[in-house]
């Protein structure tokens, strides 16, 4: 069996890749690298001098040469590589007629536990949400701001006092809202430094969350790891990390308890998969990023199957248009469902998704995909301070 071409389909706010091969077999992926899709495309066609012609199922050598054929990486190189893996993973899973998690070692649980998410631009409308999610049946919610989802075009400012105390007082109505039935999980966005981390951080101790999620920048990991060490929530980051080596200083700095590896940016299943290996031999959890359509969902299901030290698996819901604009939509008509991109979906029932059995990563492009749901770009916008400087949201 060779590939016969790699195929970049752009559409909506997503970009996928379709792997050909000779026998009739096509695999589906998905790249991560958000408003840069269009760079990703570029790397896609620079792999595929080198794929076409290839034997699909040499998976690790491929992967090995895909990311060691460069002296220079970047995010965009790397969602290529991702979408390229995720691919062929499929295509394999089709040839042996198995799902993928069965080639990956077989199932360790029968369904995935998922986190929910909510938000709002005022602390009720979270709260509505939050509540909402809890009659669904949903053990755990997250993408929980202690600093609400206010529009990125109004200017920030907030005394540290009230900034703080609003934050952490906002998560205690969180708690009272769901009770203990529910974990917490709170999104920070890298939007603290580490002094002001620490002080949320353990503000908000008292209501038990799951985990804080990248309450600093992730580029620098010793500020992630000063944090860790003088806090007592659980810190879970990894998202912005795109190689296994990054995840492994994570690891020897301690700065994290769950990690966050998003299989369209960090390799695919392939650099997942060594991302959870890593974090099994440190006793640590992972948590996969999930933010995308459901081709992201379908591949994290294999690896939340497959390994052992599976905590959470985020899920934004098939019924909500793409995250980049689902906070500036009024309801699901403002924006395009992730479910129109695919065939059918994975069924979600009290907090736990169903896994795949159809051979492969289980799922298929929807027909006409360019056509009905043309490509847009995600908008260039990040927020500014009321002084004009940037602020991190």
């Amino acid at each position: 069996m060779k590939i016969t071409d790699v195929r970049v389909r752009l559409a909506n706010r997503y970009m996928f890749v379709e792997v050909d091969t000779d026998e009739g077999l096509v695999g589906i992926g998905e790249s991560g690298t958000w408003g840069f899709l269009e760079a990703s495309a570029g790397a896609i066609n620079t792999l595929r001098t080198y794929l076409i012609g290839q034997d699909p199922l040499r998976i690790e050598h491929h992967w090995q040469y895909m990311y060691r054929c460069w002296h220079f990486r970047s995010a965009a190189i790397m969602g290529a590589i991702s979408a390229v893996d995720i691919a062929l993973w499929d295509i394999a899973g089709k040839f042996y007629n198995t799902p993928v998690y069965n080639l990956l070692g077989g199932r360790c649980r029968d369904k995935v536990r998922v986190y929910a998410h909510t938000g709002g631009r005022t602390t009720e409308e979270t709260i509505a949400q939050l509540k909402q999610a809890k009659a669904e049946g949903f053990t755990a919610i997250g993408h929980l701001s202690p600093f609400l989802d206010e529009p990125r075009d109004t200017p920030y400012f907030e005394p540290h006092a009230r900034e703080i105390g609003n934050a952490i007082e906002r998560i205690g109505r969180y708690r009272e809202a769901v009770g203990n039935d529910v974990d917490l999980c709170i999104e920070v966005h890298r939007r603290l430094k580490p002094a002001d981390a620490i002080v949320l951080a353990e503000g908000i101790a008292p209501f038990h969350p799951c985990f804080i999620e990248d309450p600093v920048g992730a580029d620098n990991i010793d500020s992630m790891a000063e944090v860790a060490r003088k806090i007592s929530v659980p810190i879970a980051t990894g998202e912005r990390l795109n190689n296994p080596q990054e995840f492994a200083m994570l690891i020897r700095r301690k700065a994290a308890a769950y990690l966050r590896p998003d299989v369209c940016m960090c390799g695919g299943i392939t650099g997942a998969k060594k991302i959870a290996a890593l974090a099994e031999a440190n006793d640590l959890m992972v948590i996969p990023h999930n933010p995308l359509s459901p081709v992201s969902t379908a591949a994290c299901l294999q690896i939340a199957v497959s390994i052992p030290n599976f905590a959470l698996l985020e899920y934004p819901g098939d019924d909500q248009p793409a995250l980049s604009e689902r906070f500036g939509a009024t309801g699901v008509e403002g924006g395009v469902r992730k479910k129109d991109m695919v065939k059918e979906t994975f069924a979600c029932r009290d907090g736990f998704m169903s896994i795949p059995t159809r051979p492969g990563i289980g799922i298929a492009l929807a027909d006409q995909l360019e056509e009905r749901f043309p490509y847009r770009r995600r908008p260039l916008k990040t927020r500014l301070h009321i002084d004009g400087s940037v602020v991190d949201q």
